[in-house]
């Protein structure tokens, strides 16, 4: 079983040793357009499963969600210690949504 940091680094080994023919590899020889892409169709996914009855839908889109937004870190050499960096900076703090614009158009 791999936690996030574990897998961020095997993606991060991977980019650096392309293994052929590995899922990983394609994506990162497609590039940053098909990276992204795809961190848009599991966030879509991981919302229409989110309203589904049902955990193991959102669990297994959620898993894609979360390797897809690795590997995004890894291309743009965005490391794993600055996410954990700002979310260390956010702890602790209020957030008072009343501050924050109405999303409107939805």
């Amino acid at each position: 079983m791999q936690n996030m940091e574990e897998l961020y680094e095997l993606i991060k080994q991977r980019k650096a040793t392309p293994k052929k023919g590995s899922y990983t590899d394609y994506l990162f020889t497609k590039g940053l357009d098909k990276i992204l892409k795809k961190v848009g169709e599991e966030s879509t996914e991981v919302i229409v499963a989110a309203k589904n009855p049902g955990d193991d839908e959102l669990t297994y889109e959620t898993a894609d969600l979360l390797y897809h937004v690795l590997v995004l870190l890894v291309e743009r050499g965005v490391s794993f210690d600055q996410i954990k960096q700002e979310l260390a900076k956010r702890e602790g703090k209020m957030s008072d949504y009343k501050d924050r614009p109405e999303i409107k158009n939805l």
